[in-house]
């Protein structure tokens, strides 16, 4: 299990500036969630409700699919910022944004808005530097179909598998229609808890060392 460094400076002041929304209830957020959808509304920051580990919380980024979660994944300990329609590389300009001050951990929830390259978690890996996890959260499909996103999201926790963790969504998800609304992707209650305990294992990652994984020149060149 991992311990998470207490000595980067915390986010006071950034935080501070932050118009954070009320919090939402764990049902409510749920039922939320396909109004969300329909329309893609503005940023949405929260801090969390509970603390789970020393040091500050993980960093968890979303869309309007982790909107129906927000009480939950609130309550597991992390720090949330979502937005409806977002995508990848929305994604990655907000972890610039906070480049200096972002936790050992951050979960990155993209990919069901538009698609997601290896060259997008390349770039959110050097924003992030050597001793940061980031974890990838596989996206799921209208229809339930695979996608390039889900197979680009499992080949960097392949080739980067110190500092890239992907939580397989999909595969978790597998079977469990009870967890969404009709679109097969927004959350009701049961899918918003189910994610947050997915999302709960970023509690087990070890942290890197500063040595980066090995890459190979095929992909350097990519």
């Amino acid at each position: 299990m991992r311990t998470r460094r207490t000595g980067r400076p915390l986010r006071t002041a950034i935080l501070g500036a932050l118009v954070l929304a009320a919090p939402l209830a764990a049902g409510g957020a749920a039922e939320a969630a396909p109004a969300a959808a329909a329309g893609c509304g503005g940023v949405q920051h929260y801090l969390p409700t509970a603390d789970r580990a020393p040091g500050p919380p993980p960093f968890a980024v979303g869309d309007s699919i982790m909107l129906g979660a927000v009480g939950q994944l609130r309550g597991s300990g992390f720090e949330v910022d979502v937005r409806g329609c977002r995508q990848f590389s929305e994604g990655i300009s907000v972890l610039r944004a906070r480049r200096s001050s972002l936790p050992d951990v951050v979960v990155v929830a993209l990919g069901t808005n538009w698609t997601v390259t290896l060259v997008q978690i390349r770039s959110a890996l050097r924003t992030l530097g050597p001793e940061r996890v980031l974890g990838l959260v596989t996206p799921r499909e209208v229809g339930g179909v695979a996608s390039s996103d889900q197979a680009v999201m499992r080949a960097a926790g392949r080739r980067w598998p110190r500092r890239v963790k992907v939580l397989d969504w999909v595969a978790y998800s597998a079977g469990h229609w009870n967890w969404f609304w009709s679109d097969g992707l927004h959350l009701q209650p049961r899918g918003a808890r189910a994610l947050a305990r997915l999302l709960r294992r970023a509690y087990t990652w070890e942290l890197p060392t500063a040595a980066p994984d090995p890459e190979p020149e095929a992909a350097r060149a990519g």
